[in-house]
This record gives structure tokens, C-alpha cells and sequence, in this order.
């Protein structure tokens, strides 16, 4: 923070108007002055990019862009390999629908701005963010933590479900998950139900998908499976790790002080990366 109170911070704006990109960073100069805008992105892929390469605290994404949607390069962008130890950044999405404008928005850690970007409404999203970095930056010391403390992150998985809404939104379909999943045995192919699942961990080819007493293989990776399976049972918590919250039985630090998911009934240790230790916020 620096003596005017404000978050040093970098930030992306990805939009494919050149004028609305002006504007937004016009007005972004006038509420966080102390935001750097690192790059800016016409279209989605660009945007990705931008984030592989300047790694921002914050990203502007237009929900409408050619190619990649917004909302599209936004779960790109959260599949991105930044390193363990690499926070994803802060999204914030423009749009020029206030159909898109949720509940949801209100509630969870990313925000959204209405087109044009009017000062005021800007300078509320720039107040949350700062909050949020703030708040980011004094993450890592969190205690251990039991299952029975889990109740209280009810809304930590809001970003992964907040973006499958809005992407089956833009498509005009229904939100819908798997509830089985199909595992090779051999020659056969064997059918397993997801609600038995207590993780899957992704190598370059198989995910391994555990039961309670059984190992299975599929060849569909993380990235893919985190868009079929409910985000409010099945957490991201690492880039090739998805976890079945009913199944922890706790959170740990390992001799590092890296957080570890511990699951009920077996021994495995699950890493968590840091960008996912916000799940755990405040536990």
C-alpha cells in the first residue's frame, strides 16, 4: 500500500473495443491510481496470454469477445500451470448485459462492471479488490483445520461455479453434471458413481479417480472433468487435483507449511497450490 492509502497492484484489461479499453483505463486512473496496467488483450487468447506472461493481480475481461468469450478465457485462465506457489488473479468481468449482472457477483471473489464503466461503480469494484489483495497477502499462516470447520467456507467454491453458470449461460443451456463416470477395468469399461468419489488426481495422460476401497483410471483430464462435475461438491484444489468436500476430514501444513487436504478413511495427503488456499479462508 503506499502513502495515499492505495494497493500497489498490476492488473490486465482484456476488451476487444479499443475505446472501451481507453475508458476503462481512463477511470481506473481516476479510482486506483496506483493500478498498473501491464498489458492489454483484444480477445480472449490474447488475454490468456497476457496472464501467462505478466502474471496480474487483477483481470478486466468483457464477457462478449470474438473467439474465447470472457468467461471462456476466464476457466483457461484458472487451468493455468503459474507454479504452486503463483496466485491466480482477480476477475472482473465487463458487459454491456445486465442480464449477467447476478447475485452471484455480489457474493463471491470476482465482480462485475456494467458498460460504459461509470466512476463510481468502478471505485466500489476497486475498493473490493483492494480488500481482497490485502486480505491475499496476509494468507499463509492460517491454523490447522477439522472437517467440522468446512461449514463455515459455504461460498469458497463460488469462482468455479460462478464460471460454469455463466458459461452455460452464454450458451443457452442448463447448468447439468455427471453422475457417473465410465473407468476402463481391463477389457471391460465399468461404471462409477461420482458421489463415491473422493478425488481425482491428473497425470499427462490418466486422471486417477479414488473410491473409498477402489482406484480407477480414465483418460479425461482435470481440466476437463472440472467442468462436468459440480463445483460446489467437487473443489479445485490444486491444477491436477479435484477433491469431494464431503470427504475431507482436514487441513494440514506440511513440514514447508504448504496446506495438505487429509481424506477421511485413507492416508493420502492432497498438496494444495496457493492460488486454492482461499478455499480454506478463514479456517
Amino acid at each position: 500500500m503506499n502513502s495515499q492509502g492505495h494497493t500497489l497492484a498490476r492488473a490486465v484489461i482484456a476488451d476487444d473495443e479499443r475505446l472501451m479499453r481507453d475508458q476503462l483505463r481512463a477511470r481506473l486512473a481516476q479510482v486506483w491510481p496506483s493500478l498498473e496496467i501491464v498489458a492489454e488483450a483484444k480477445n480472449g487468447l490474447e488475454a490468456i496470454e497476457a496472464v501467462r506472461v505478466h502474471q496480474p493481480d487483477v483481470i478486466f475481461l468483457d464477457i462478449r469477445m470474438p473467439g474465447l468469450t470472457g468467461v471462456e478465457a476466464a476457466k483457461e485462465i484458472a487451468q493455468l500451470d503459474l507454479g504452486d506457489d503463483a496466485l491466480l488473479p482477480e476477475m472482473v468481468f465487463i458487459t454491456a448485459y445486465d442480464q449477467y449482472a447476478l447475485d452471484a457477483f455480489e457474493q463471491g471473489a470476482v465482480d462485475y462492471v456494467l458498460k460504459p464503466a461509470e466512476p463510481e461503480r468502478l471505485r466500489v469494484t476497486a475498493e473490493r479488490l483492494q480488500k481482497r489483495l490485502i486480505q491475499r497477502a496476509g494468507e499463509g499462516s492460517d491454523r490447522e483445520a477439522t472437517a467440522s470447520s468446512l461449514a463455515d467456507s459455504g461460498g469458497s467454491a463460488s469462482v468455479q461455479q460462478l464460471l460454469h453458470v455463466l458459461s452455460a449461460q452464454l450458451k443457452g443451456q442448463p447448468v447439468q453434471y455427471l453422475s457417473w463416470l465410465q473407468a476402463s477395468v481391463g477389457q471391460s469399461i465399468q461404471m462409477v458413481a461420482v458421489a463415491d468419489v473422493l478425488f481425482c488426481v491428473s497425470d499427462d495422460k490418466y486422471t486417477r479417480v479414488q473410491t473409498l476401497k477402489q482406484e480407477f483410471l480414465i483418460r479425461k483430464p482435470i481440466k476437463e472433468l472440472v467442468d462436468e462435475l459440480d463445483p460446489k461438491v467437487f473443489w479445485q484444489i490444486h491444477r491436477s487435483t479435484l477433491v469431494n468436500v464431503n470427504a475431507i476430514a482436514g487441513i494440514q501444513r506440511d513440514e514447508r507449511g504448504r496446506q495438505e487436504v487429509l481424506i477421511k478413511g485413507r492416508a493420502d495427503r492432497l498438496a494444495v497450490s496457493r492460488s486454492a488456499s482461499q478455499l480454506f479462508r478463514g479456517m
